[in-house]
């Protein structure tokens, strides 16, 4: 996945304008900034920078995010009184979700520019925060200050995978609490994953339902 510099003109006004709230069926207690018409999102993304941008990907409530999302909601004492990375954040619906439920500081890294505008606002949105945004970790090593590390729907591919579950395994060497929302990817290796709930997601591709899994680390 390419990396980004942020961009720090991007606005909260920006995200507000090209997208409406709605409750994720698996999470109305959130209420998120999502967009209608991606491809007509991402033009006008495109109008603004004038230069071609990756997909607004943050712009909808992927399957692994809402499970995860679902999971600190139903299971708080996961992250209450902690402090929270969310990997590969997107639209911040899993930073919400875990200061909802009460976690103490909440970090959110993710790529896209304009995602990281979006967490802000998403956070804003919900009267929650506030949630330190950042940039692509993976090749750092794990802050030791995280105590729990939720991952949403992060191999999606197998560059990315290749990435970030050494990231993960570091992370859980280094004695953090690692959780991963996967919804069914082929890249998530199943040895030495433990289940820890499991959510029937409506596709954010798709009318069908979506078998999403979250997977910890032992």
């Amino acid at each position: 996945m390419p990396t980004h510099q942020p961009v720090p003109e991007i606005s909260p006004a920006f995200i507000r304008a090209h997208t409406r709230p709605a409750r994720p069926s698996l999470v109305p207690e959130v209420e998120l900034l999502v967009a209608d018409d991606v491809v007509a999102l991402w033009e006008a993304i495109e109008d603004g920078r004038g230069t071609m941008t990756d997909p607004p990907f943050w712009a909808a409530a992927w399957p692994g995010g809402q499970a995860l999302a679902r999971f600190v909601l139903d299971t708080p004492a996961v992250v209450a009184g902690r402090t929270v990375l969310d990997l590969g954040a997107g639209s911040g619906l899993v930073a919400v979700a875990a200061l909802m439920a009460g976690a103490r500081a909440v970090i959110a890294s993710e790529v896209d520019p304009y995602g990281m505008a979006a967490i802000a606002a998403n956070a804003e949105h919900n009267g929650v925060g506030p949630v330190t945004v950042t940039g692509d970790l993976l090749d750092d090593e794990p802050d030791a200050g995280v105590d729990v590390v939720l991952a949403g729907d992060v191999c999606y591919d197998r560059t990315m995978s290749q990435r970030v579950l050494p990231y993960l395994g570091r992370a859980w060497l280094g004695g953090a609490a690692v959780y991963l929302g996967d919804p069914g990817r082929p890249y998530v290796p199943k040895e030495g994953l433990v289940e820890a709930a499991a959510f029937d997601v409506p596709d954010t591709e798709g009318p069908l339902l979506r078998r999403t899994t979250v997977w910890r680390l032992p």
